[in-house]
């Protein structure tokens, strides 16, 4: 009986405790809490995202060069609309009522619950005439951010560009980003992206019944507040960049320039360029398509992308090689008749050299010279061993960074091609050697190079001896670090000692009076270079230069390629020594600006060719289009006749005259 009676009396305690516990718990929610007051009056309580502003970009000396421009979107959430007048709102946002209907069907597409945007960038204009009705449209609200502003209106490929968030981006995000966001999509803004967009934030606000703001709830202690992306500090310096860009107008190429000391890119000139502001804003959509049509691609990042045989400028690092294995030392010479016999296949030299020793070999870029170099080299160990021994030349040239990405700190670079001994078996069989493939003594035939890659080739020369990544950002926020894989030196396996004899061939080649490089000599500033003429079965000959300077203690390598323009020595080599000089110095002076100012005038454009009705169309006066040019103004730039589009085009070169030397034509070019 006590029992039972004991039990009685536990059960009851224990429904006096359990009615003790929900009746604090509700005095909590009800009373303490307002987790419920919020889930409640859900109608009245509206979550508003803080965008951040994206992280600005520096050049190396301090300069803004991608910084933010405030803007506002208009917000729908299609569930809570009411009837409205729809002209009102139409002639507010400088839309008509049919765009008010289409966006509204869009919207309601998407979700009928959630804040998506109705039209997006109004203007201030429009924000301003908004605020004064927005009681008069339930379920529409405002909200502010920030698009991209490029100052200098330069370096499109190099930046990149910022667009809204596909289906795919936001499920790859693991809930991180929601429609109408917005991410980098190429350039540095893609490769920065999660340093760059900083952290999103909330506010909560009060509205009435009318639609109208009254605040923030609880003073705030419900909203997180938005943090501003990183900034980042470039190497690039933007006063070399924006020459380059205009020595390039009206030409196809590209130019890079690189600290050797450190790997920082200092200038990255893809041409033909645009403008990035015409990326941004509502006529983002129309603009990129345009540049994706154009037949002369300025949306390729040719430093990255473009995919050109080195030619002449590919000597220096086979006389390194060859000095480095011992078949060749400086003084070892070869006889240049103006050919060189590889078994029945003559491989002309632009001049007859007689006894030509290395030094004089590169500065005159002599044929000959470096096919006995290549002979050499690949015939070492024996006849019978030419592939193994192909195979290793093939792989110390690699350790320059041919053949091979070089990771560089944007998106979609190529690696160019650069076969090794498997490739010719299976095109040769077994019977092939250093005849089969003597264009590559000359940096012709199955090896090409991006100029990315190119110009590091230069970095290590200055550098005698090993190089930096090239990269585009030297530091994040306040932080001087960059990836570990930035600041390591990468050695090619060359005695030091071997670099002093090239580079006094180098420096004749732009000093003497028998180089071939003579238009990039710059005053007081010896400058240590190499033309090159590459062959192009397309058309004209593609003019190459790569050089560094000043020859002790260099402070900036550079790699110049212009399509069609010929010898390296007329377009190429002036381009470099104009970039150089104004870097180390900080302008062009003398008659030389008088060359800047005639280099900026010549227009090397293809002339595009209705390729299915063989009908000659004008070319462009430039492709380096302004954020003003209208849409019809680049459309007409290209004068593309209706059904013609970049695929049913050609590229003709067009003959241009060579530059006057003392008012004579240049005789000693390569």
């Amino acid at each position: 009986m006590d029992q039972l009676f004991n039990r009685k009396y536990i059960v009851q305690g224990l429904f006096i405790v359990i009615a003790i516990i929900l009746l604090a718990k509700l005095f909590y929610i009800q009373i303490i809490s307002d987790k419920a007051f919020l889930s409640a009056e859900s109608n009245v309580l509206k979550k508003k995202y803080k965008y951040p502003a994206r992280g600005a970009i520096l050049d190396r000396n301090g300069k803004v060069i991608v910084q933010n421009e405030p803007v506002y979107d208009l917000m729908v959430i299609p569930n809570e609309v009411k009837p409205f007048d729809t002209l009102s709102l139409a002639t507010a946002l400088d839309i008509t009522t049919d765009d008010v209907r289409k966006n509204l069907r869009k919207a309601r597409a998407k979700s009928n619950y959630q804040s998506t945007p109705f039209v997006k960038q109004i203007s201030v204009q429009s924000y301003a005439r908004l605020q004064e009705i927005m009681y008069r449209f339930p379920g529409f609200s405002t909200q502010d951010r920030t698009i991209r502003h490029y100052p200098d209106s330069v370096a499109g490929q190099l930046f990149g560009y910022v667009k809204e968030v596909s289906n795919d981006d936001i499920e790859k995000s693991e809930g991180y980003y929601k429609p109408g966001d917005y991410k980098g999509k190429s350039g540095l803004e893609r490769s920065y992206e999660e340093v760059l967009r900083g952290e999103r934030g909330v506010i909560n606000t009060v509205y009435d019944a009318k639609n109208t703001p009254q605040g923030s709830y609880a003073n705030g202690k419900y909203d997180i507040n938005a943090v501003s992306g990183e900034r980042l500090i470039s190497g690039i310096d933007i006063r070399i960049q924006k020459l380059g860009e205009e020595l390039m107008l009206n030409k196809v190429g590209a130019i890079v320039a690189i600290e050797p000391a450190t790997g920082e890119i200092l200038a990255m000139i893809s041409s033909p360029g645009y403008d990035p502001n015409l990326l941004v804003g509502r006529d983002q959509g129309n603009n990129y398509m345009n540049l994706i049509g154009n037949p002369y691609r300025p949306s390729l990042v040719r430093p990255i992308q473009g995919s050109y045989p080195p030619g002449s400028s590919f000597k220096p690092i086979d006389a390194l090689i060859g000095l480095q294995e011992g078949v060749i030392d400086p003084n070892t010479t070869f006889n240049c008749p103006g050919y060189y016999m590889a078994g029945n296949h003559k491989v002309k030299c632009e001049h007859v050299d007689g006894n030509i020793s290395m030094r004089k070999g590169i500065a005159r870029s002599c044929n000959t010279y470096f096919c006995h170099v290549f002979q050499n080299l690949i015939t070492r160990n024996g006849m019978k061993n030419q592939r193994q021994t192909y195979q290793d030349w093939r792989d110390k040239v690699a350790k320059f960074g041919f053949g091979s990405k070089l990771d560089v700190d944007i998106p979609f670079e190529r690696p160019g091609y650069f076969y090794n001994a498997d490739h010719y078996d299976k095109v040769y069989g077994k019977r092939w050697g250093y005849t089969t493939v003597i264009s590559q003594a000359i940096g012709q035939g199955e090896i090409t190079a991006t100029p990315l890659q190119i110009a590091n080739a230069m970095a290590i020369i200055a550098n005698r001896g090993y190089y930096l990544k090239p990269h585009l950002i030297k530091a994040i926020g306040d932080k001087n670090q960059v990836k570990k894989e930035y600041i390591k030196k990468n050695y090619v396996g060359i005695d030091a000692k071997h670099f002093e004899p090239v580079i006094d061939g180098m420096q004749d080649a732009v000093n003497s009076g028998w180089g071939t490089a003579v238009l990039s000599r710059i005053p007081n500033i010896i400058m240590c270079g190499k033309t090159g003429t590459v062959q192009n079965p397309h058309g004209k000959n593609h003019s190459v230069f790569i050089g560094f300077a000043p020859r002790d203690n260099p402070k900036i390598a550079i790699a110049v390629i212009v399509e069609n323009a010929g010898y390296g020595s007329i377009y190429a080599a002036p381009i470099a020594s104009y970039m150089v000089e104004k870097y180390i110095t900080g302008q062009v002076t003398g008659s030389r600006a008088a060359g800047v100012e005639w280099m900026k005038k010549q227009n090397l454009l293809p002339a595009i060719i209705d390729k299915t009705k063989k009908v000659k169309l004008t070319k462009t006066d430039s492709l380096n289009i302004k954020k003003t040019d209208s849409i019809k103004r680049i459309k007409d730039s290209l004068i593309l006749k209706p059904g013609i589009t970049s695929k049913s085009v050609v590229l003709k070169p067009i003959q241009s005259k060579p530059a006057l030397v003392n008012n004579k034509p240049e005789t000693n070019q390569k």
